[in-house]
């Protein structure tokens, strides 16, 4: 959010706090100020000037000598600009002034004539596009002033960064809201948001789905004249960034960036059937050129205001160029609503299409500001456009939602924050930023959060503020008074430490992979669709293919893990995850899931240190089944013995024919019993299922 302390001064007062305290202040609301930048200092050079004389130029047609008053001096200029004459309040560039763009102004000589200085255009100055002439500027501006002060540039610059809760401060009135509660100072609106009449008949207003529009508010203005703005205007617009167009888009802008509304003018005798539908386009309107003249290719999940024939603008993003305001245009239809911020993020991302209007319209705005912010443009057009609106409009608030009431215990406040406050400082607290109170009891309040606060959902959000408020640096640092105690243990997770520790001390390594894995995995692995591990839990919004399914056993990750270890020359890898698989249950249940333990060997038995101390020898189907043997007895899991011992035995056996991993090489697979009970298997990765995953060594494992 972009700002400057001169416009957030109409609102609210903060004379006496200096803009780096200011910063704080919002930092400590929980605004983190990102910049705070003195506006236009390279401009400070320049002044103000008065032409006193102005000559053609002897030997250049197009040239105008002038004669430049600067407080007691006056200075020759040679000017190309049509637009200079005499008795003109212009900018000047004395030489040695440097410009925007590195431009250095020095003494010159123009067709023979001398000229000390520059007189600068809007465009020179860095504050338009506007080359056509130089700036001509109000005789109020005077001579031999500093330009930035004499026409009110002298400002500081704010960048607030918003976290996606607080749609509210994307406005002026919004910061300024925060900054009165903290500084106790009351806050100035510029209009009284009165309700409009809804009995206009020149035009309608149709809404398919209130979910996805919950209100949709316009007005008529007539016989309006398309110019160019005050500076006044075009000087708010400037200090945030954005360019000044004309006085009604400039205006809608403005609104905007005050009251945190996006608005938008459609020239009104373009609208067929005079009437407004918010609607998805339809099969023959896919295609839609916006106001930047990109042709837009939608789908019907996007919500489109059409007229009684076609769309006209993408709903809370950017108009068309079907209806926009041109310099012929003589009525306008303003319109300011509020649309489904998930529809409208969804939208702009498809379209690839940021703007100012979707920033906000994505984070949600306050479906009971439309009105006030319609009124406030309007009367801005009728005062800066020469135009006249009816009292009469639409207003179609098919979403309205009853009004939210909660309960914030005193006690409980205290508690958590540790202060200690009364039920009136509480009430005071909330009450200063706009949020109603209403005291039940010396331990209750009933709170009613305004619209526009969307993050303030239950007791603890309201103690949230109150700290806030307060001031997070106020609150008294103190250690908790606790008993201590030894809690107990979870036996599965000291089980799974036991096991680690105990692979780890034998040469292996702990793996810890994505439970996220490519839908691919499934194939490669050769399992067939009769395989409970075929079938899969898909993600509706994967970050890549890479990670869209959840996945259902641990050995893929680990042989992904092996070709990594390969590719940086390491040969020798010994592996192991303890993790989490998944198996579908149904659409409306969730997954099962289980815990597997597998692990993956290549390369060499003793691993780098072969070499030193003993012949390299290369893993085998022994060492993955000494591996399992080893930690069965660790862990205490039952003696090892063979078929036919008693049931707490740990033996393995060749698999039954049809009941093999279909993965394994035949062969070299033994399964792991327990008595009768199967634990796993084990064995060589056949050589086709490891080239899937570009390995080109054994691999052994066990899961």
């Amino acid at each position: 959010m972009k700002l400057t302390l001169d416009w957030l001064q109409n609102y609210v007062d903060i004379s006496g706090v200096t803009p780096l305290e200011l910063a704080d202040h919002l930092t400590m609301l929980g605004l983190e100020v990102d910049a705070v930048t003195p506006l236009y200092e390279e401009l400070s050079p320049l002044k103000t000037g008065l032409v006193v004389a102005a000559e053609r130029h002897p030997d250049a047609d197009k040239l105008t000598v002038c004669q430049v008053q600067i407080g007691d001096t006056t200075h020759q200029i040679v000017c190309g600009a049509p637009n200079v004459r005499k008795d003109l309040n212009v900018v000047v560039a004395l030489p040695g002034t440097v410009l925007p763009g590195d431009m250095k102004i020095g003494k010159s000589k123009i067709r023979g004539v001398e000229s000390f200085g520059m007189i600068c255009s809007e465009r020179e100055l860095g504050l338009s596009t506007a080359h056509d002439g130089i700036m001509e500027l109000p005789a109020e501006a005077g001579h031999g002033q500093a330009f930035i002060r004499a026409m009110g540039l002298a400002d500081t610059f704010v960048e607030v960064d918003l976290t996606p809760n607080r749609p509210d401060c994307a406005s002026v009135i919004g910061v300024a809201r925060e900054v009165a509660g903290v500084l106790k100072k009351e806050i100035t609106l510029p209009v009284s948001g009165a309700e409009i009449k809804t009995t206009s008949n020149e035009f309608s207003v149709e809404i398919e789905s209130s979910d996805l529009c919950p209100r949709y508010s316009a007005r008529l203005i007539k016989n309006v004249k398309i110019g160019p703005s005050p500076w006044w205007l075009r000087k708010r617009l400037l200090s945030v960034g954005m360019r000044p167009i004309s006085n009604i888009v400039d205006i809608t802008n403005f609104v905007m960036m005050e009251y945190g509304q996006p608005l938008h003018a459609f020239d009104f005798d373009t609208l067929a059937g005079r009437k407004i539908v918010v609607r998805a386009p339809r099969e023959n309107e896919m295609n839609f050129t916006t106001l930047d003249g990109s042709k837009r290719q939608l789908d019907g999940e996007m919500m489109m205001i059409c007229d009684g024939e076609k769309p006209i603008a993408v709903a809370g993003i950017m108009g068309g160029q079907n209806s926009e305001v041109s310099d012929t245009t003589t009525n306008i239809l303003l319109e300011s609503a509020c649309f489904n911020p998930v529809s409208i993020r969804k939208t702009a991302r498809k379209l690839n299409l940021a703007s100012e209007a979707s920033y906000r319209m994505e984070r949600g705005v306050d479906p009971n500001g439309t009105i006030n912010a319609l009124n406030r443009a309007v009367e801005l057009i009728c005062e800066l456009g020469g135009g006249y609106a009816p009292d009469d409009g639409v207003d179609n608030y098919g979403g309205k939602k009853e009004p939210l009431t909660l309960t914030l215990r005193v006690e409980r406040t205290k508690s958590l924050l540790g202060i200690d406050l009364t039920v009136l400082e509480i009430a005071a607290l909330l009450q200063s930023i706009g949020i109603r109170c209403i005291i039940k009891d010396q331990d209750t309040l009933l709170v009613s959060p305004p619209s526009f606060r969307v993050d303030i959902e239950r007791e603890a959000d309201l103690i949230e503020e109150v700290a806030r408020l307060y001031g997070y640096n106020r609150i008294p640092t103190s250690l908790p008074k606790v008993d201590l105690s030894y809690p107990e243990q979870d036996k599965r997770r000291l089980r799974r430490l036991a096991i680690a520790d105990r692979l780890t001390s034998i040469g292996f390594t702990e793996a810890i992979n994505y439970s996220f894995v490519s839908d691919k995995h499934s194939e490669m692995m050769d399992l067939t669709e009769s395989d409970d591990r075929f079938k899969t839990v898909r993600l509706l919004n994967p970050l890549s293919e890479e990670q869209s399914v959840l996945r259902t056993m641990l050995l893929p990750g680990l042989l992904e893990n092996v070709r990594r270890n390969i590719n940086f020359q390491k040969t020798d890898v010994k592996l192991f995850e303890i993790g989490k698989v998944f198996k579908p249950q149904g659409e409306n249940t969730q997954p099962l899931e289980t815990t597997r333990f597998t692990g993956a060997m290549s390369g060499t038995r003793y691993g780098e240190s072969a070499p030193l101390y003993f012949k390299p020898e290369p893993v085998d189907i022994f060492d993955v089944k000494g591996a399992v043997e080893f930690i069965c007895r660790e862990m205490a899991l039952g003696s090892i013995g063979t078929v036919g011992d008693d049931s707490t035995a740990i033996h393995f056996a060749t698999p039954k024919t049809g009941t093999e991993e279909p993965f394994v090489e035949k062969g070299y697979a033994l399964d792991i019993f327990i008595g009768e009970r199967k634990l796993g298997s084990l064995g060589r990765i056949r050589p086709d299922i490891l080239r899937r995953f570009s390995i080109k060594h054994d691999v052994f494992f066990f899961d």
